[in-house]
């Protein structure tokens, strides 16, 4: 796997809110969601962002907007238009004074708005997800992201917009792999910006030596990694790769594998027939016991603690 693969491999969309709106303007949403990643994709029409004290973002047709984090946003038809809509956590919907809108502005099955034929129509995609392989990712991202149509090409935007407004048998798991394949469309090509804000660790994949151990980390965790073995493997002293390695990812090696088998671990332990046991020799720990210490060590508190607080 390469280091663009494992970022990815984390986000699965599980019952995420999609919703098409569609509006005349002005008109100016506030987002308060809270939610740990989002999408804006600009179908049709154009809009602005404006992120804290960030200047305004002009967004056009086909661009596309991520944001991570939980700092509220604004996405309006111009800068000057005062917020008539907030989006509250549990994605409600209501007035600048609280008063519900969901009934007011539906338009048919997740379709929101004033206006059916309305001059400008966004999809709505949001992540409620909180897997420790999927905060690598979420790390990895700015607080906000746009990538200009020109930037990325897909034909699934077409078909997401059609199938969005379905209310078919497991249309919401179709939905949310929908979701997951344009969000990884979209990081794919910003990823390949040479402006992208890219994390060290995910640079050095391209030095010689680096590169080559990070893959050997992530495509066999379980393995008994040490300095030595990595380096004999690629051929370079212990001194040069421990050097290398943590000038170019920031940390050395070994706590880099220890991140790393930690963070699948977490993700690892949601599933529904995981135990501690099981899971522990998987990302290359002997046994449960090992696998608690390594984690009450690196993040305070154990397996069954983090799992507990997670759900």
């Amino acid at each position: 796997m390469d280091a663009l693969a494992n970022l990815l491999d984390g986000p699965r969309a599980r019952g995420a809110f999609l919703m098409k709106v569609v509006l005349d303007p002005p008109w100016s949403i506030h987002v308060r969601d809270e939610a740990p990643l989002a999408l804006v994709t600009m179908v049709r029409g154009s809009g602005w962002v404006i992120a804290g004290d960030d200047s305004p973002v002009k967004v056009n047709t086909g661009d596309v907007v991520i944001a991570r984090g939980t700092t509220p946003y604004i996405v309006a038809d111009d800068p000057g238009t005062p917020p008539q809509v907030v989006i509250h956590p549990g994605d409600r919907c209501t007035t600048l004074h609280g008063e519900p809108l969901e009934e007011k502005l539906g338009l048919g099955v997740r379709t929101w708005g004033d206006n059916v034929d309305g001059d400008t129509m966004m999809l709505i995609g949001t992540y409620h997800m909180s897997g420790e392989v999927s905060r690598r990712l979420l790390d990895a991202l700015p607080p906000m992201l746009i990538v200009p149509s020109g930037r990325w090409e897909s034909p699934i935007i077409p078909v997401l917009a059609d199938e969005i407004v379905k209310d078919e048998p497991a249309q919401a798991v179709v939905l949310d792999r929908l979701l997951d394949l344009v969000l990884i469309t979209v990081l794919r090509a910003w990823f390949a910006q040479q402006d992208a804000e890219t994390p060290p660790w995910y640079r050095a994949h391209g030095d010689p030596v680096v590169g080559a151990a990070l893959r050997m980390i992530y495509n066999d965790p379980a393995h008994p990694w040490t300095v030595a073995s990595l380096a004999d493997s690629t051929g370079v002293s212990r001194a040069t790769l421990a050097r290398r390695f943590t000038e170019l990812v920031g940390e050395s090696p070994m706590a880099f594998l220890t991140d790393w088998r930690l963070a699948l671990a977490a993700d690892l332990l949601r599933e529904p027939e995981a135990t501690v046991g099981s899971v522990a020799r998987k990302v290359g720990y002997g046994s449960s016991f090992a696998l608690s210490a390594a984690f009450k060590r690196v993040r305070g508190v154990s397996p069954r603690a983090h799992l507990a607080d997670q759900r």
